[in-house]
């Protein structure tokens, strides 16, 4: 069973194979990534992000949610010397650069909690897989061309891994290095991380698009996560280890 809806405004799917109860599993996993955008987006003037950047909410009484969230973004700027960082040039916090992979991942435990095993969940990009397709084959994921959309560069099978791409040619420049704001960052239109698992992929992927054409030599440097990098020329850059997601 395969649904997919427009959440935290991205397109999100949700893809269950087997299993008891599919329908509800589906409902419960967009229920959750609803209960998330309503927590935190900076687009809601009555989410909780919101409210503190209003200052209308005060440190004990944050969510043990939003807690999580910012102990996970004060961890990822310190593992990555900075360039990934959710307070912005005006002083305000977005966390939105490590909240789709934290859903995905929490999204993909609950399903494991229903007693799913096969399944897939994409959000903008992001995704998390487990087990097999309806066919019996491995979950294969297309890094899209960013020039022209409707092609596929790169197909990859991340067997259980998680998948992560940060970019601008989908949403324009909506990421920034933190050490030097008032840059554009322009050499490179896509960084794609696989890791252990999707939040691991999303806070290094945002953090290496920041780090321009040095993201990928990052990358390269964290056991157990590779890359796939596209500059403004189009020209593709792997990490070594890189080639064993090519192939089912």
């Amino acid at each position: 069973m395969r649904e997919g809806r427009s959440i935290m405004g991205m397109p999100i799917t949700v893809e269950i194979v087997g299993g008891d109860n599919a329908a509800h599993a589906i409902e419960k996993v967009f229920a959750y990534f609803t209960a998330v955008d309503e927590r935190f987006s900076t687009y809601k003037d009555t989410s909780e992000i919101s409210l503190i950047n209003r200052g209308e909410t005060l440190l004990q009484n944050y969510s043990n949610e939003m807690k999580e969230v910012f102990a996970l973004a004060e961890k990822t700027k310190k593992e990555s010397s900075g360039y990934f960082d959710i307070t912005k040039p005006d002083g305000s916090l977005d966390p939105s650069g490590i909240v789709k992979g934290w859903a995905i991942h929490n999204a993909a435990n609950l399903l494991y909690e229903l007693g799913h095993t096969n399944f897939y969940v994409e959000a903008g990009g992001d995704i998390a897989t487990s087990g097999r397709t309806s066919e019996d084959k491995e979950w294969s994921v297309g890094i899209r061309h960013p020039f022209e959309q409707d092609k596929i560069v790169k197909v990859i099978y991340p067997k259980g891994a998680g998948v992560a791409t940060s970019g601008s040619y989908l949403r324009g420049a909506h990421i920034y290095n933190p050490h030097a704001p008032e840059e554009k960052l322009s050499d490179i239109v896509s960084i794609t991380v696989v890791g252990p698992d999707v939040l691991e992929a999303d806070r290094f992927a945002t953090a290496a698009f920041a780090m321009g054409r040095d993201g990928i030599k990052f990358i390269e440097q964290l056991k157990g996560f590779e890359a796939y990098m596209i500059d403004k020329e189009g020209i593709a850059t792997m990490t070594s280890g890189f080639e064993k997601y090519l192939s089912a």
